[in-house]
């Protein structure tokens, strides 16, 4: 083993010094001292007070078109198989409610699909001056409308996305 303190093994036991080293004195000290001349940062704003981003814009407004799609396929599809049907379509909404939450991870994310899904069931709800309206029966409309905001409300209303383990850098175990 070499007594030199520099190299190998014997540099981490070797006293540490505050000495700059030879190639290094005609630089300035380092510190983990704050700079004093930076000038000072306003921090971004975060929730409502964040700068709009475009992409995400887009995300919400295409999430409500989906919402308003998958509540004509549904008002559709439990008027016409009444049991599976009704259970189907609900599964269909809870899936593009969840889904909704975990691809922007924001609870805007639930909601942009459920307000589509609201507006076209209301709509389609309204009927026509005949007295037509698209659901089959009473109990179809009823448990439609109920489960359909109860999901909603589910799917927004959750803590917190559960974040993957790779993602973070742990194994999982």
């Amino acid at each position: 083993m070499s007594t030199n303190p520099g190299k190998g093994r014997d540099r981490a036991r070797a006293p540490r010094t505050d000495r700059p080293r030879a190639g290094a004195r005609d630089k300035a000290p380092s510190s983990n001292a704050p700079r004093t001349n930076a000038p000072p940062r306003v921090p971004e704003g975060t929730g409502f007070t964040a700068r709009p981003n475009p992409a995400r814009i887009a995300a919400y407004f295409g999430l409500a078109v989906l919402g308003a799609l998958v509540a004509l396929a549904g008002t559709l599809i439990q008027a016409a198989w009444f049991p599976g049907g009704l259970i189907i379509a609900l599964a269909g909404s809870a899936g593009l409610f969840y889904g909704g939450r975990i691809l922007t991870g924001t609870q805007i994310g639930a909601l942009a699909p459920a307000v589509g899904w609201f507006i076209t069931v209301f709509l389609l709800l309204s009927g026509r001056p005949e007295g037509d309206y698209v659901f089959g029966d009473e109990l179809g409309l009823v448990l439609f409308m109920l489960g359909g905001t109860a999901v909603a409300v589910m799917c927004a209303t959750t803590s917190k996305v559960p974040q993957s383990a790779t993602r973070n850098g742990r194994s999982g175990i």
